[in-house]
């Protein structure tokens, strides 16, 4: 098949969809990747590194979205891209749906076949191409919040691990999760009091045994949120329904009771935030205040460290790609439930539940269409 790597183009955003190392891998397997000029510089992969590969290096964008076969991407593709995508065509990239109506219409319309990333699972339910990511943002979020609190970025001017006279900030998590995992790692290095709110009693169990003592486990159903978000300096919100928008577990009046210049980094912001008042920001104007409260709401958060995400993203998503590219999307998505629960878009037809649920659009369950092939 031939596959091919646009640049992206979302502001900020510097990840590349593959390697040099994942275009020899899928070379090797017979393929032949067309890679925009210049497309992984950024993130610190080369042009001739990927010519020596086995790549064909592509100046336009149109180029390379009129002679492939599968579009192989990171972020969602962009208004500009979405009209370049032809009927048939298969969209390998992330997504999240839920939060993008315009985006959602754009590619039914397009007729092309869309794989999401952060919808496909893995045998014990959980999302094995959303986890890199989920990882990296969770990690990065504390490392942004601890910014946010300096006082010359409009925060409380609250060192997150305190010193010798100064108490630990308090940190709160939302959600015990990749995001929230990754968060606690960072958040108790820095020697912060972490709070983690989760639903799940067996998962706070697991955190526990990974945390021992360095973290407080809350059970959502048996507190008082609206008094742990009053106590945060910093609050990360990492709530996650796969593919669905996420819950709003922050209220606007929440925000009234917390300290002037605490944070708010809301991870869940790509599936539409967990924070009432949150909007989505980029790297280069990445916050805004909302009643004194500082909002962290980046997007793309992982694209500010685009080589670790590059890396990362690979080693999850090549393996997927190496199989739909071999067997062909018909073979590859039905005799694997965990990857059909990728496709979101078929030809027209919403196949992801919570998709079409948001925006009213008629559910097709996604083994009736490839039935039909």
């Amino acid at each position: 098949m031939r596959i091919g790597v646009p640049k992206e183009i979302k502001p900020q955003e510097n990840r590349i969809g593959l390697t040099p190392e994942s275009v020899k891998t899928l070379v090797s397997e017979g393929h032949e990747v067309l890679v925009e000029n210049n497309g992984g510089y950024e993130a610190g992969f080369e042009n001739e590194q990927y010519k020596k590969a086995g790549a064909k290096i592509v100046s336009k964008a149109s180029d390379i979205f009129n002679d492939s076969e599968i579009i192989v991407k990171v972020k969602e593709p962009q208004k500009i891209e979405i009209d370049m995508i032809k009927e048939n065509q298969i969209v390998y990239t992330y997504l999240h749906l839920a939060a993008a109506k315009d985006l959602t219409d754009g590619l039914i319309k397009s007729k092309s076949i869309n794989i999401a990333y952060e919808t496909v699972t893995d045998d014990n339910g959980r999302l094995p191409l959303l986890a890199p990511m989920s990882a990296v943002a969770g990690r990065m979020s504390v490392q942004a919040g601890a910014h946010c609190l300096e006082k010359n970025q409009k925060g409380r001017g609250v060192l997150l691990g305190g010193a010798p006279g100064g108490e630990p900030a308090n940190v709160l998590i939302l959600g015990g999760g990749v995001v929230g995992e990754n968060a606690a790692i960072i958040a108790t290095g820095m020697r912060a009091k972490v709070y983690i709110v989760d639903k799940s009693e067996a998962r706070l169990n697991q955190l526990v045994e990974i945390f021992g003592d360095k973290i407080i486990p809350v059970q959502s159903d048996n507190t008082d949120l609206k008094k742990l978000v009053a106590d945060a300096d910093l609050l990360v919100g990492g709530v996650l329904i796969p593919g669905a928008e996420a819950p709003k577990l922050v209220t606007k009046d929440m925000l009234k009771f917390m300290k002037r210049g605490s944070v708010i980094v809301d991870v869940a912001i790509d599936q539409g935030g967990c924070v009432e008042t949150s909007k989505p920001t980029t790297h280069s104007n990445p916050t805004f205040i909302v009643d004194d409260v500082v909002h962290y709401c980046v997007a793309n958060m992982p694209g500010g460290v685009p080589r670790t995400s590059t890396l990362a993203l690979n080693q999850a998503t090549l393996p997927y790609l190496v199989k739909l590219a071999n067997k062909g999307y018909q073979k590859a998505l039905g005799e694997d439930k965990n990857f059909l629960a990728g496709l979101n878009i078929y030809k027209g037809q919403v196949t992801y539940k919570a998709v079409a649920n948001v925006f009213g659009h008629e559910y097709v369950e996604p083994s009736s269409v490839l039935k039909l092939i």
